[in-house]
């Protein structure tokens, strides 16, 4: 029979073969976490990305079974799958430089076709394009050596159960490892040419012991190695000439640009700055400015105000606070080290400033010191924590500020729909505080949202802003008072159980990102291709 013609070689005994499961279970899960820190910095990594990442490779992974049962069936040869393997090694070894080019290609697609749902649509083809392949190929495994392992019924359970386990065993090797260890320590890209080199060798290793087939293997490690090498030079921003700093951590793409003038942190290629530094001391002319009207808001504890920052980032409010006012402390929560590593290095934050490595929300759950000022500010790229949006979560703000303590809030997707996330939002918190007030930030779609239990806040602001001696300080505030509205709440209310921040958000993001793309859809109907060139 044709099956048994290796029987001789590396299959004789069955051993090779669930090492092939194992290692084929681990390479599917660390493409599927590759995927979504290669999808991240361009699409977010909300958990409306993450379900188009896991159900277009369930897709292709149950493809994969099926024709993986049926060519096994029909052609019994093993020289069938591990060449399979091999095209698959070298093809997930080519998606950290083929992957970018064609997100890049998407999305200039997707700008003159699309005018809707432009995140979802760009993941989807991405995944569909990039992914699928690969991971119908590594579908195809079980089923085949399912085919190779099994003798006779006699012990049919007791073999394809250990099939099972050794794959369940790799596909927890392969979720850990690339989360806590590859990604961190060598990035996205070297994550996929570790895990691919793991295929190729295994695939290698099988021609080479039945002694046929090895051009084609030597064809695929050649490739794998070119593959390798571009996948390296090739960064997530790569048309990008003047990057300081380009790398990622365990949550974040992490990039910092600097020019004479500003140093600026993006966590995400296509949508805005998470930080900025303004060299000169001045403001900043983002949110940061306008947030700096809760100090004057908070009562004060008659020692000075106690400021704590949730999502510190590279700490821009910190430092802008105590520039500008006497009497200030500040400390930050931010639940990515690097970032506060890359706040040191590039953004001059002050040693004074104490950060705690920590989640917000759990940060406030052991903390016992009170604060005058609470700013929550975090986000995981462009997206909301749905835990640091709820009712619970404003609740335990309110119960870590002081008498007259205010909480400022950056809301940075001010939507012109009536029932937004920040609509959302808003009715959240004035269910939890009393005095609540908004002001949209001009030049943005930031809002920073005020709040306190105290109905003196608002009058202690105004007077103490008027008395400002430093005159671009006065006039920064003189625009957050101009602009403030009284916020009355309504029953959109977010809970733990009920808070569906990504799905509102992203339908912010999708109407942001349609006002965006307007002018070069008019450019393209008007000069073709030439006129996106131009523009």
């Amino acid at each position: 029979m044709e099956k048994k013609k290796d029987s001789a070689g590396i299959l004789a005994r069955k051993w090779y073969l669930y090492l092939t499961e194992f290692f084929a279970g681990m390479s599917v899960m660390a493409v599927e976490l590759g995927a979504s820190r290669l999808l991240a910095p361009y699409f977010s990594s909300s958990q409306i990305v993450w379900t188009i990442i896991i159900g277009t490779i369930m897709i292709a992974m149950a493809l994969g079974n099926i024709y993986g049962g049926r060519s096994a069936d029909k052609h019994p040869d093993p020289d069938r799958l591990y060449r399979r393997i091999l095209v698959a090694a070298v093809w997930i070894a080519a998606i950290p430089f083929l992957g970018k080019l064609v997100i890049v290609g998407v999305t200039a697609l997707l700008v003159v076709t699309v005018s809707t749902n432009f995140l979802i649509w760009a993941a989807f083809l991405t995944c569909m394009i990039v992914f699928v392949y690969p991971l119908f190929l590594l579908g195809t495994v079980t089923p085949s050596l399912v085919k190779y392992t099994v003798d006779s019924l006699d012990d049919s359970g007791k073999t394809v159960g250990t099939l099972g386990a050794f794959n369940t065993i790799g596909s927890i090797i392969g979720t850990f490892v690339p989360t806590f260890i590859s990604i961190p320590a060598v990035g996205t890209a070297a994550t996929f040419i570790i895990f691919s080199g793991i295929l190729l060798v295994i695939g290698a290793a099988y021609f080479i012991s039945v002694k046929r087939g090895k051009a084609g293997a030597a064809v695929s490690a050649g490739l794998f190695a070119v593959c390798g090498v571009l996948s390296q030079v090739m960064g997530f921003a790569f048309w990008e000439k003047d990057l300081a700093y380009e790398g990622e951590s365990v949550y974040n793409y992490l990039q910092v640009k600097d020019d004479a003038h500003r140093t600026a942190l993006s966590t995400n290629v296509l949508f805005g700055v998470q930080s900025v530094y303004m060299k000169s001391g001045e403001l900043s002319g983002l949110y940061y400015d306008y947030a700096m009207a809760a100090p004057l808001m908070a009562k004060g504890s008659g020692e000075g105000t106690d400021i704590l920052i949730l999502g510190n980032g590279t700490g821009t409010f910190a430092k802008q606070c105590l520039s500008y006012f006497d009497g200030i402390s500040a400390e930050g929560v931010e639940i990515d080290d690097k970032i506060t590593d890359l706040a040191r290095e590039y953004f001059d934050l002050p040693e004074e400033v104490k950060v705690t490595t920590y989640d917000g929300r759990a940060f406030l759950n052991v903390c016992e010191k009170k604060y005058d000022v609470i700013m929550v500010d975090a986000y995981q790229d462009i997206t909301i924590p749905f835990q640091m949006s709820s009712v619970e979560f404003f609740e335990q703000v309110k119960g870590s500020l002081r008498e007259g303590g205010v909480m400022v809030v950056n809301m940075n997707m001010r939507s012109k729909s009536s029932d937004g996330i920040n609509a959302w939002l808003t009715d959240t918190i004035c269910s939890v505080f009393s005095q609540v007030y908004t002001a949209d930030v001009s030049g943005s779609s930031n809002r920073e949202l005020f709040a306190s239990e105290d109905p003196q806040a608002l009058e202690r602001f105004r007077s103490r802003s008027g008395e400002l001696e430093d005159p671009e300080l006065y006039t920064m505030m003189s625009r957050v008072d101009d602009g403030l509205i009284r916020c009355e709440g309504g029953d959109r209310i977010l809970t733990d159980d009920k808070a569906p921040v990504e799905l509102l958000g992203m339908s912010v993001i999708d109407e942001i990102i349609s006002e965006e793309l307007a002018y070069y859809k008019e450019a393209f109907r008007e000069n073709g291709i030439q006129g996106l060139i131009n523009g």
